[in-house]
């Protein structure tokens, strides 16, 4: 009995610092993001009123904030979709295939994902530069682009896509390299005897590859797809601040203009509260409609 009280003690003592912590850095600020939506306030002011629902009925009638919602989506499709399929591609290649300089090309791969977001859009709004960009004098080469470049940055119908190469860039040898840590643990023997049996290449990836690591392919995307959130706020205010006007708006850096700069700190809260119940539902989607039954080697 003492042993076991000593055991509870113990447990107690290592789990409660993390607990409170959470508590105090996690549960308390949601709380509070919820509490500041039913409330109108300038974010500096001692004054609040409570406003109930009137910050969700004026989201809900926002332009702004439906294009806002539009570029999220697109970033979460378009970036998800390809670094994915990339990731995979280049794992693939670099575990089954004998190339050499293998480590070397992992190390490359992966270079991006430990430069910060900062160095990194430093790096692409060069690329993306109407005079001096790389892609631009790229692009005259074939005479696409010579009488008047290309503002990757500054046309509105592009800019959601200029900001997904930088996003993809970033993130593919993160996820090639968890992909690469699941498909070197599958049995060699599975592939020999594929082979035998004369299954190809191709065959062998969408038969054997994917089904044995697809409970790290879904862990992965939902992962992903939660954190692009986050990413395209921090690639948005790094590259372009939201404009040219509001084009590049995302769901995060319309939430901080909205809170910060407009001294709108009730309504910004309200955008946060549609974010995060948005975030939630979407990850309960993605694992109801990624779930397998897993398989065994």
């Amino acid at each position: 009995m003492q042993k076991n009280k000593a055991r509870s003690r113990f447990i107690v003592a290592c789990v409660a610092p993390a607990t409170i912590l959470a508590f105090i850095f996690l549960v308390v600020p949601t709380f509070n993001v919820f509490r500041m939506s039913l409330f109108k306030w300038g974010g500096y002011s001692p004054n609040q009123t409570f406003v109930g629902l009137d910050n969700f009925v004026t989201l809900f009638k926002d332009e702004n904030f439906y294009r806002a919602c539009r570029n999220s989506v697109l970033l979460i499709v378009v970036v998800t979709a390809i670094t994915i399929v990339f990731a995979l591609l280049f794992a693939s290649i670099l575990t089954r295939e004998k190339l050499k300089g293998q480590n070397i090309f992992r190390v490359i791969f992966y270079v991006p994902n430990i430069l910060s977001v900062v160095v990194i859009s430093a790096i692409f709004s060069a690329i993306y530069d109407v005079n001096r960009g790389l892609l631009n004098n790229i692009l005259s080469i074939f005479g696409i682009g010579t009488d008047s470049p290309m503002a990757w940055l500054g046309d509105q119908k592009i800019i959601v896509y200029s900001l997904a190469g930088a996003m993809v860039w970033q993130a593919i040898g993160y996820y090639m390299v968890m992909y690469m840590a699941s498909m070197s643990a599958i049995p060699e023997s599975l592939y020999e005897s594929a082979n035998l049996e004369g299954a190809s290449r191709t065959t062998q990836f969408f038969s054997i590859t994917l089904p044995l690591i697809w409970t790290n392919i879904r862990t992965t995307l939902t992962f992903f797809i939660i954190s692009n959130i986050n990413m395209s706020f921090l690639f948005v205010k790094a590259m372009t601040g939201g404009g040219p006007d509001g084009a590049s708006e995302v769901f995060l850096s319309y939430m901080y203009k909205q809170a910060y700069t407009n001294s709108t700190y009730g309504y910004g809260m309200a955008v946060g509260v549609v974010v995060f119940s948005f975030s939630f539902a979407l990850a309960a989607v993605v694992n109801r409609v990624t779930k397998r039954e897993p398989l065994e080697f």
